[in-house]
């Protein structure tokens, strides 16, 4: 007798539950943005090229506030742009302060091969990368387009920090030898500078200007990687740069695939360490 009468409540239960269900409409559906897009067209590269820019909360239109820059290669929505910017949001909340509110700029790749590598003195290299060879007009095309309109688009100070792994690290780390004071900051994380049978290594470099901080990171990526990451370490740190300049970091539970989240997430919070 009572089973009787509890299958009914259970079915009215039920049938209610779906009913409830089946009466919640979506009030609105517009789509989630974190930040802009500009295509511009390259004199220099002679294409268009697209950056993906992350502007800071606090960054509205009536306001004189002015924000350091962080330069991210690879920075395409589908590289690392989203979850880079994503680490600085997060380290720029004011519960954690472990960077400055910053303006990210993510430049999309066309061809990484190319403008990430310098002519290689060993033309057995243009083998598996028949493209290389474009550093040179890249790094120019960062200095003197890509610098200057984000400069004349958003309210911007001098501070100007590089981002690069793999191909672009070795381009950040071209990038530090021969034009230093194009960013105050450098971030590499596991350098490509087997490139070349590492001529940068090899090179007798001697910086005329010191960056303010350079960060170099590596994961559990094999003898070469991991050994030419620490060789760029102790080459800077005979040039001068002090404790406080140079940091580096091995991170002995990551390999390439997933080292940069976790390395760029320390070189914030060793680099700015803006916490008073």
């Amino acid at each position: 007798m009572k089973l009787n009468f509890i299958i009914p409540v259970i079915l009215i239960l039920i049938s209610s539950i779906g009913l409830s269900q089946d009466s919640v409409d979506i009030k609105q559906r517009k789509e989630f943005s974190i930040g802009e897009i500009l295509t511009i067209n390259s004199n220099i590269l002679d294409e268009a090229r697209v950056l993906n820019v992350y502007l800071p909360l606090s960054y509205h239109p009536d306001s004189l506030n002015k924000y350091p820059v962080i330069y991210l290669l690879d920075g395409s929505a589908h590289e690392d742009f989203i979850h880079i910017a994503g680490l600085v949001q997060f380290g720029s909340y004011p519960w954690l302060n472990k960077v400055p509110e910053s303006i990210v700029v993510g430049i999309e790749n066309v061809d990484r091969k190319k403008d990430f590598t310098f002519i290689p003195n060993d033309t057995g290299y243009f083998k598996n990368t028949p493209t290389a060879g474009n550093s040179e007009k890249f790094i120019s095309f960062l200095k003197n387009e890509v610098q200057v309109i984000i400069d004349k688009t958003y309210r911007t100070t001098a501070e100007k920090t590089l981002i690069g792994q793999s191909l672009g690290g070795l381009l950040a780390t071209e990038v530090l030898f021969f034009h230093t004071d194009m960013f105050n900051n450098y971030i590499i994380i596991s350098p490509s500078l087997w490139w070349d049978r590492e001529l940068l290594l090899r090179s007798n470099i001697k910086l005329s200007t010191l960056p303010d901080k350079v960060y170099v990171g590596v994961g559990k990526e094999g003898r070469i990687m991991e050994s030419e990451a620490k060789k760029l370490y102790r080459l800077l740190k005979k040039q001068g740069m002090i404790k406080s300049q140079l940091k580096f970091n091995y991170f002995k539970d990551c390999d390439h695939a997933d080292v940069l989240h976790l390395a760029v997430y320390d070189a914030f919070n060793v680099l700015f360490n803006v916490v008073e």
